[in-house]
């Protein structure tokens, strides 16, 4: 079992930052790809980044094209954390963000495809 526990949510205007953090806690945190998530009220939870296991000391990041440039993904192994730093924020980023473990190399797009998920922190851009 991995629990996650997200934090750094909160109110911010547009064109803000946010920096979330994800603390793992229980099974080894460098054997897992990490992913965050998002979902917005009666929508469907969306990719937004994720972030390998490292591979041979390089870490491989993806990003939903509406947050590249914006957010960058990142990962303490020694403080077994994965942050998204959120730069220039938009109304559209609102959403309830979740951190997501996968027991894999690299992460995934895809949400069925992690095995365990935090709670989530609520994000809200206003305008």
């Amino acid at each position: 079992q991995v629990q996650l526990v997200e934090s750094g949510g909160g109110l911010v205007q547009a064109g803000g930052s946010l920096k979330l953090s994800c603390a793992a806690s229980g099974r080894t945190f460098t054997n897992y790809a990490m992913g965050w998530f998002r979902q917005a009220p009666g929508k469907e939870r969306e990719f937004v980044a994720a972030i390998s296991r490292s591979i041979t000391n390089i870490y491989y990041a993806d990003y939903a094209d509406s947050v590249k440039g914006r957010f960058t993904i990142s990962r303490d192994n020694a403080k077994n954390t994965v942050y998204l730093q959120m730069n220039n924020l938009k109304p559209e980023d609102t959403a309830i963000y979740y951190c997501a473990a996968r027991a894999a190399s690299y992460g995934s797009r895809h949400h069925p495809d992690y095995d365990y998920w935090g709670q989530g922190t609520q994000v809200t851009v206003s305008s």
